[in-house]
């Protein structure tokens, strides 16, 4: 086994889309300075962060106790991070110097022994790592690692890059097979380590990961027994039992774990780890454990818009097929990390499955986490939403109807930042031999063997062309064809400077291969229809049964209030109904396809119970895009619509 492809950076790929540039500027342009303010806690009425304050504190700079939660830290690095990606897009020197001076700072509160962490170093130095299982020390210096592997890929700077060194060193010197055995309570230092060894060579950086995530499960009992020996908790009688090993993912070695259990954050991030390890060091058992995780959530733990986490009690995941709507928790940090997962497999092998997934979570369960103006964010993602229930009644409190501007824990905010900014990260592999497009996104990529235009109608049309000019003669050009597309239809056509090409005869897990002697100003159009289409649940799904839900390309849609009246979910749906889509010109939706349904109402007596068979009204629905919904006031909302035979 070796992996399909190099690792292409942010700095070779300028995206130019019509759906994902006005993205990444309203990220720079907005987010960015809002959540630097934030951070700074110069923003009124939204939950105080002191993120920066506690480095400044930590650093002697200033005086003060530490305030937030014990992984407060990590808001700082993701938001660092998310800078360094903004940085390749569009450069800022004013930010740059800003990220430079908060560097300058995290820099001085690093201890002498390399010890980095705001929290302890303040308010608890006798502590220190003590308390593996709550207090994620681990999990603030891998999102650290890398913040400082990013600044360093995006300016060329070192000091955080040195000063993550220093504190994996510090790590290395204190866990291993011949010190503490000890695992992060919140995987993500294994990212961290392994960004960190491709970025200086140090082998030392990959073999701590391994270590931290084949420790994992060699003894369940491990946070039990850390808790029973120091003899205090951190989070007190909230927090869940140290005996429950499913939800750190500790219940078997990682080799025989079979279900995606627990924390679905953190077990998605070792999972991301685990496959970027396996294609590392081309291991093929930690391949099939990946791909044995990957089936179960993808087939039997996935709601149709990508979120993951079923269920608030832990944010995890559930049972197979255990999806309620309403109850949904899909936090907005766990899509983000099936992106980064989706991607991994994609390094090892080019399979159509893997970039079916990661386009279905950036164009639904991602976005869905913030606000079209960028002010305001999601931390849960639920797919049917009720006025004066949710967010008020016990079990229905974490799904939001509309979202809050922050949050005390807010790991998605920042996380958000960096994933859209490091989109072009995402959109190409190399081998030795192929160039592999992994998503039909409007970009410029300056790759080993080519530099290739890209210029997409995508998401909103099937109309993607190809610009080459290579920089070697022959080499293949792999196409990724998502799964929804019929290889047999009509309107799919692939051709090569006119030419049609035989879509079927070259087209490999959902790949379609272009092996050529390519010249200056070759030219691949890639058309297909975009039809609505239909999806229904397995009927395992409790909550979709007699149910249906509508896509159009990679979208998920949903049906408001706003624009179909009272009760939504008396609207029925014909099995007959051919939904047509509709470009929306104006309002805040404006530059988004919505879809409109002949379709009906049922209308009943206003008996809470009655032998009266409801009847139907003629009614035409309208249906938008899911990651649209509530940015127009406080309404019902639901995916999953009833359909009338």
């Amino acid at each position: 086994m070796k992996k399909a492809g190099d690792e292409v950076t942010v700095k070779q790929v300028q995206i130019r889309d019509g759906f994902w540039s006005e993205m990444q500027k309203r990220m720079i342009d907005v987010v960015i300075p809002f959540q630097e303010k934030v951070l700074n806690d110069e923003v009124e009425g939204v939950a105080k962060s002191h993120a920066i304050e506690n480095f400044r504190i930590a650093a002697g700079l200033s005086e003060g106790e530490f305030y937030g939660m014990v992984f407060q830290d990590s808001d700082v690095a993701k938001w660092l991070e998310g800078v360094a990606y903004s940085l390749t897009v569009k450069p800022d020197a004013g930010l740059e110097k800003r990220a430079d001076e908060m560097i300058e700072i995290i820099a001085r509160a690093q201890q002498e022994d390399g010890y980095l962490n705001t929290y302890f170093t303040i308010k608890e130095p006798e502590h220190r790592w003590q308390n593996l299982e709550e207090c994620h020390e681990l999990y603030c210096a891998g999102h650290m690692m890398e913040a400082a592997v990013a600044y360093y890929q995006a300016t060329g700077k070192t000091k955080l890059l040195h000063v993550m060194e220093r504190m994996a060193d510090h790590i290395i010197s204190r866990f291993g097979e011949d010190k503490e055995r000890g695992i992060p309570g919140h995987q993500e230092v294994e990212i961290g380590l392994m960004k960190l060894y491709r970025a200086t060579g140090k082998e030392k950086y990959k073999k701590m990961a391994r270590f931290f995530l084949e420790e994992r499960g060699k003894n369940p009992d491990y946070f039990y027994e850390e808790k029973v020996k120091r003899g205090w908790r951190h989070w007190g009688q909230y927090t869940l039992d140290p005996l429950d090993t499913k939800y750190a993912q500790m219940y078997k070695p990682i080799y025989e774990q079979d279900k995606a259990v627990g924390h679905a954050v953190r077990a998605v991030y070792m999972y991301t780890a685990m496959a970027d390890l396996a294609g590392e060091d081309g291991d093929e058992r930690l391949y099939r454990a990946c791909r044995t995780l990957w089936n179960n959530i993808v087939n039997q733990r996935m709601y149709i818009t990508g979120g993951i986490g079923s269920t608030m009690e832990g944010e995890a995941f559930s049972e197979d097929y255990d999806l309620p709507n309403d109850m949904a928790y899909a936090e907005t940090c766990a899509s983000i990390a099936m992106v980064f997962f989706a991607k991994q497999m994609l390094e090892i092998e080019a399979d159509g499955a893997y970039a079916d997934i990661m386009e279905r979570e950036l164009y639904n369960g991602t976005i869905s986490g913030i606000q079209l103006d960028g002010k305001r964010y999601f931390y849960v993602n639920p797919l049917e939403i009720q006025p004066g229930i949710s967010g008020k009644i016990f079990g229905y409190r974490h799904a939001l109807p509309e979202r809050p501007g922050w949050y005390e824990c807010a790991c998605c905010p920042t996380n958000l930042v960096r994933m859209v900014t490091s989109l072009a990260s995402y959109t190409w592999s190399e081998s030795t031999d192929t160039v592999y497009s992994h998503l039909l996104i409007g970009q410029e990529a300056d790759l080993k063997k080519a530099r290739i235009s890209v210029e997409s109608s995508y998401p909103w049309e099937g109309k993607i062309v190809y610009q080459i000019s290579p920089k070697e003669t022959e080499f293949t050009l792999a196409i990724h064809i998502p799964g929804y597309v019929k290889p047999k239809d009509k309107g799919t056509i692939v051709k090569v400077n006119g030419e049609a090409v035989d879509v079927e005869a070259y087209l490999k897990k959902g790949y379609l291969y272009l092996e050529r002697a390519w010249k200056e100003g070759d030219r691949v159009e890639v058309l297909f229809d975009m039809p609505v289409r239909k999806v229904f649940a397995n009927q395992k799904v409790r909550d979709d049964a007699g149910c249906v839900a509508l896509m159009r390309g990679p979208i998920v849609y949903c049906f408001e209030g706003v624009d179909n009246g009272m009760d939504v979910q008396s609207l029925r749906i014909p099995e007959t109904a051919e939904p047509e889509a509709v470009w929306c010109e104006e309002g805040v939706l404006a530059g988004n396809m919505l879809l409109k349904i002949d379709g009906y109402r049922m209308k009943g007596t206003d008996a809470l119970y009655s032998e009266e068979r409801p009847v139907k009204e003629k009614a035409v629905l309208t249906a938008i895009p899911y990651y649209t919904w509530a940015n127009r006031g406080e309404n019902q909302m639901r995916v999953w619509m009833h359909e009338l035979a």
